[in-house]
């Protein structure tokens, strides 16, 4: 029987940071058009929370059915730990898919209806990246798929349902936002290369390879600085993400040193903790206007 120690680790928390950052982004640039709406704010959240986890609790049953995870090192897998039945954790999966929908069609209610449709085209990704006949997960279209949906998306639609309007500047934060959500599934598959390869799942990182996977990790985890410098001439305070860049280091350090196994779990804990004190340093910058 899976504790709810267990239960935590499945939902993955070092991922969460890809769920909380955009939504900080997204709000920030409202609030520097002087529209941030506390309530919207907190319900824009707990959709990117609750589709997060969802997608997590989806991909542990999915993986777990198909024997994809049965020799994986990393966070806790409650199906192939055989902690959990498999139908609890679908139950899970869908639970939180349905809540995040549920509290997607209350912001679609109180805004526009057509936000109906972009809110399903996120359940249904964070359910056919590794579920269904052909996941697109297996496919190496991930970071395609995170860049889209935690970055563009999650970053213009939280300041959509607050401002009303779309914003350039909404655009432009999902860029940095999105690069880093990417690092943490980069670094994440690139631990799981050689099982993933066993496994037939072709990933971005198992078709790329093991070097070029870890300069791709470098890419997505530092670019993000040089964006926020492109936004400055607008919003000079976005200058305050190169505080955190000195946290980027060690973890691209790490990976391109040649890094593998349990040393890139910590790696991707270490790329969370960036991807947080960059949003929230972000999060000042669009806020601020000088």
């Amino acid at each position: 029987m899976a504790t709810g120690r267990d239960w935590i680790a499945g939902a993955r928390p070092r991922t969460l940071p890809a769920a909380i950052v955009p939504v900080l982004a997204g709000s920030a640039v409202a609030a520097g058009y002087g529209k941030f709406s506390p309530w919207r704010a907190v319900l824009a959240l707990f959709v990117a929370l609750a589709l997060q986890v969802g997608v997590n609790y989806a991909n542990d049953y999915s993986d777990g059915i198909r024997g994809t995870d049965e020799h994986r090192t990393g966070p806790v897998r409650l199906v192939a730990g055989r902690l959990a039945a498999p139908r609890h954790v679908l139950a899970a999966a869908l639970g939180c898919l349905a809540a995040g929908g549920a509290a997607g069609l209350a912001l679609a209610a109180v805004t526009s209806w057509w936000l109906l449709v972009p809110g399903a085209a996120a359940v249904a990704a964070a359910w056919f990246y590794t579920g269904g006949r052909r996941p697109y997960g297996y496919r190496g279209y991930g970071e395609l798929s995170v860049f889209a949906f935690f970055g563009v998306l999650a970053v213009a639609g939280t300041a959509y349902v607050q401002m009303r309007s779309l914003s350039w500047l909404a655009l432009a934060a999902a860029v940095p936002v999105g690069l880093l959500a990417c690092a943490l599934l980069v670094v994440n598959n690139l631990r799981d290369i050689g099982t993933d390869t066993t496994a037939g799942k072709r990933t971005l990182a198992v078709m790329l390879g093991d070097q070029r996977s870890r300069l791709l990790y470098g890419a997505c985890a530092l670019l993000p600085f040089c964006a926020a410098i492109a936004i400055a001439p607008v919003r000079p305070l976005a200058l305050l993400t190169l505080v955190a860049a000195p946290l980027a280091l060690a973890p691209v350090r790490l990976v391109a040193s040649g890094a593998s196994g349990r040393v890139l779990v910590t790696v991707l804990g270490q790329t969370g903790r960036v991807q947080l004190a960059f949003g929230a340093l972000l999060a000042i910058g669009l806020a601020v206007r000088l």
